[in-house]
C-alpha cells in the first residue's frame, strides 16, 4: 500500500527518560498515533484504562498470546506487556504514523513482524545520570534500584540493534532529535555515526 503509515519503535533502558520524551514528542507532533499496550500489571492511581494501558488479567493476556493477537509481548519485572497487532495494522492502513514505546525484546519481535519499521534507542548521557533518575522516582527500595540499574546496563548492550540512537543529555535537544527522526530528517542520528561508540563503551564498563 503506497500511502501506508510509518511505524516508529522507541526503546530505552529503565531510567533513560523515554516516557517523558515520548510525551513531549506527541505534543509536538499531534498527528502521530500512539499504540496503547496491554499489561497485566496493577493500574496506578494516576492511570486510566484504555488511555495509558489496556489493563487485563493474566488469563486474558494468555488467551491473546495463544490467539496470536500480539505483534510483540514480553515479561518485564514480573508483569506482562503486549502490543495489539490489529490496533497497529489498522492505524498503518489508515495512513497514520504510529509510535510504539516498548523494550528491546519487543523491538526485536516487531522488527521480525514488520521489518520496514524504524527503531530508535534512547541512551542516558552517563551511568551516574541513569542511577540518579532511577533514584529520583522515590518509589523504590535500594534493592529494587540496584536490580533496575543492573537490568538497565544489560539493556544498554542491545543499542546496536536499533537504526537510530538519541542521547537524552538535554531534554529539549533529545525531543528535537526524536522529531527529526519521525519527520525523515534524522540521518545524523543513525547508530553508525562518529563518536557514539566511545560513549557506549563508557556506559557499559
Amino acid at each position: 500500500m503506497a500511502n501506508r503509515g510509518k511505524l516508529f519503535v522507541i526503546a530505552a533502558p529503565s531510567g533513560a527518560g523515554k516516557t517523558s520524551l515520548v510525551r513531549a514528542l506527541m505534543e509536538r507532533r499531534p498527528a502521530l498515533r500512539f499504540s496503547i499496550s496491554y499489561t497485566t500489571r496493577k493500574q496506578r492511581p494516576t492511570e486510566r484504562d484504555q488511555h495509558d494501558y489496556f489493563f487485563v488479567s493474566q488469563d486474558e493476556f494468555k488467551r491473546m498470546v495463544d490467539a496470536q493477537e500480539f505483534l510483540e509481548h514480553a515479561r518485564v519485572f514480573d508483569n506482562y506487556y503486549g502490543t495489539s497487532r490489529k490496533q497497529v495494522e489498522q492505524l498503518l492502513d489508515q495512513s497514520q504514523d504510529v509510535l510504539l514505546e516498548i523494550d528491546w525484546q519487543g523491538a526485536q519481535q516487531i522488527r521480525r513482524a514488520l521489518p520496514e519499521c524504524r527503531s530508535i534507542f534512547v541512551l542516558p548521557p552517563s551511568r551516574e545520570a541513569l542511577e540518579q533518575r532511577l533514584r529520583g522516582r522515590g518509589t523504590d527500595s535500594d534493592e529494587v534500584i540496584a536490580r533496575r540499574l543492573r537490568d538497565s546496563i544489560a539493556d544498554l548492550s542491545h543499542w546496536n540493534e536499533f537504526d537510530y540512537i538519541v542521547i537524552n543529555d538535554d531534554f529539549g535537544r533529545a525531543t528535537a532529535d526524536l522529531e527529526a527522526i519521525v519527520t525523515g530528517n534524522g540521518e545524523h542520528l543513525r547508530r553508525d555515526r562518529a563518536g557514539l561508540a566511545a560513549l557506549i563503551a563508557k556506559l557499559l564498563n
